[in-house]
């Protein structure tokens, strides 16, 4: 590893070490709107800094530096504040805490401004803020730039009103299809992409080791006799959407029934009363919510489908629903319902717990002060593990959820989790995808998904927490022969389709310069 560090006017001495495929990404840059693509730990803010530095030592005016939550905004100024040579006071953090009018006086003050993408459309909007001073557009966390989020706004207002724009898309994940991928680029004005993966030769020297395991358990009997009457309701429902001729035909899962209701939405919302339409559309809502209670038992267990059915009975007694109404009413979902309340005074749950047990038991052998991160998709998940893992002597959890809802955390409340994590108070967290991006979570030693995800982009997210200082370990604990298998390979295939697609959509025109001309 090289003792040569970046030298640079505006860049502190000493702060950031030389790596040649920095300076190989900087050089793309500094002459192209790009996307630079790198795993966690390998320095996507050192690219924004050191650009950060060249165009305000070049072009002067102003740098935006734009992510999607307070927390991330904050760590960024601080990075910033670390590595360049700029007074503190000219590093300004502007969010939906500091009010309108103040914004407006720090956009004229300062040099560089670290803001939430809802505030900044705003502020743009108002009039606050000048695009014609921004040099350098920074947007973190670019893979959000699609439909209605802020980040494309913002792009197309800077290309149009800066006089010398520049704008660096930072991600880990920027989508698995080609398609999603030209999406966020479009949106964002890019036309260069630099991307490097934990096997390229320039990073393999500095990319710590995670080792990936998957942890397989069997379905109890118990389990699969409430499947096979969840099975046996939701054929019965395809099988009727089939005879109408509204169901494709082979199998039927979820994103199917979605498009479908999308359609016959809209044959209703262009005025078609045919009876069929609506019947049609009530018997895919019926088909989704037993679809929903197959995958909850699969991967989650028998407290996430029994509380699921008490939501299901409560919203057929107040008749919210016409779905939820004949869904209860059938004998094969009551039936289930009953073997599910007798799974858990029997005190059988999902197998993954025991395992998961097992796992953080084992860790926390090998390393008494080890940090935990657990991802489990649901709320009603979140609590049964916290509560199992609290039964254990060494293991000291705490949940930690998204703001939405009832029992939902403050952005304050989550950061202040994450403090007693950092200070020992705990030493796993248990976390929703609220914990995926978005926050400043300390590195951990090891993460575990509860349930592998279908996304390539959450995959990626939730395996990045570890091995950023020193390596990790992550585990994926899946179910045989349920959903968890298929999104576990799905997952996979959609990452190697993205390395692979941004790879070919990398120029490969020599766009370098010599250090020297930086």
């Amino acid at each position: 590893m090289s003792e040569e560090y970046f030298d640079h006017p505006m860049i502190k001495k000493g702060r950031l070490e030389k790596r040649l495929y920095q300076e190989t990404i900087f050089h793309t840059t500094v002459k192209n709107n790009s996307l630079v693509v790198l795993p966690t730990g390998l320095g996507k803010t050192v690219s924004a800094v050191l650009l950060a530095a060249h165009r305000l030592n070049k072009k002067g005016g102003k740098i935006l530096f734009l992510a999607p939550t307070r927390p991330l905004v904050e760590q960024h100024k601080r990075f910033f504040n670390e590595f360049l040579e700029i007074a503190e006071g000219d590093l300004k953090v502007l969010t939906g805490k500091v009010r309108p009018e103040k914004r407006e006086k720090e956009y004229s003050k300062g040099m560089c401004f670290f803001a939430t993408p809802q505030v900044a459309q705003n502020d743009i909007i108002a009039g606050r803020i000048d695009l014609d001073e921004v040099t350098l557009a920074i947007f973190d966390e670019c893979h959000r730039a699609t439909g209605d989020y802020p980040y494309g706004f913002i792009a197309e207002m800077y290309m149009k009103r800066a006089d010398d724009p520049r704008i660096l898309g930072i991600t880990a994940s920027p989508g698995g299809s080609e398609k999603d991928i030209k999406n966020v680029m479009d949106n964002l004005y890019i036309d260069e992409v630099e991307i490097r993966t934990e096997e390229d030769k320039d990073v393999r020297d500095y990319v710590q080791s995670v080792d990936k395991k998957w942890k397989k358990v069997d379905l109890p009997e118990e389990f699969k006799e409430v499947k096979k009457l969840l099975e046996k309701a939701y054929k019965e429902r395809i099988k009727k959407l089939k005879q109408w001729e509204y169901a494709p035909s082979g199998d039927v899962y979820r994103k199917e029934l979605l498009k479908l209701q999308g359609r016959l939405r809209k044959k209703i919302s262009q005025g078609e009363n045919d009876k069929m339409v609506y019947a049609a559309l009530s018997k895919s809502a019926e088909a989704m919510k037993i679809e929903h209670g197959l995958m909850l038992l699969e991967t989650q267990g028998s407290s996430s489908l029994y509380q699921y059915f008490k939501r299901l009975r409560e919203e057929a007694r107040e008749g919210k629903t016409k779905a939820a109404k004949s869904v209860m009413k059938d004998g094969r979902i009551a039936t289930a319902f009953r073997k599910t309340s007798s799974l858990l005074e029997k005190g059988i749950e999902h197998p993954k717990l025991d395992a998961l047990e097992k796992i953080v038991e084992k860790q926390l052998n090998k390393k008494k002060d080890s940090k935990i991160l657990v991802f489990s998709h649901y709320r009603d998940q979140v609590d049964k593990i916290v509560e199992t893992l609290e039964e254990m002597e060494r293991c000291k959890p705490g949940g930690f959820i998204g703001q939405a809802g009832d029992g939902g955390m403050s952005q304050k409340e989550q950061v202040e989790r994450l403090d007693k994590l950092e200070e020992g108070e705990y030493n796993t967290i248990v976390a929703t995808s609220v914990g995926e991006e978005g926050l400043d979570i300390p590195a951990v030693d090891l993460v575990v998904f509860y349930e592998p995800v279908a996304s390539e982009i959450r995959s990626i997210q939730r395996r990045g927490r570890t091995g950023r200082q020193s390596s990790g370990k992550v585990v994926v604990l899946m179910a045989k022969d349920t959903r968890d298998e298929a999104y576990y390979w799905k997952s996979k295939h959609r990452e190697r389709r993205m390395k692979e697609t941004l790879k070919d959509m990398k120029s490969d025109k020599d766009n370098q310069m010599g250090l020297g001309e930086f």
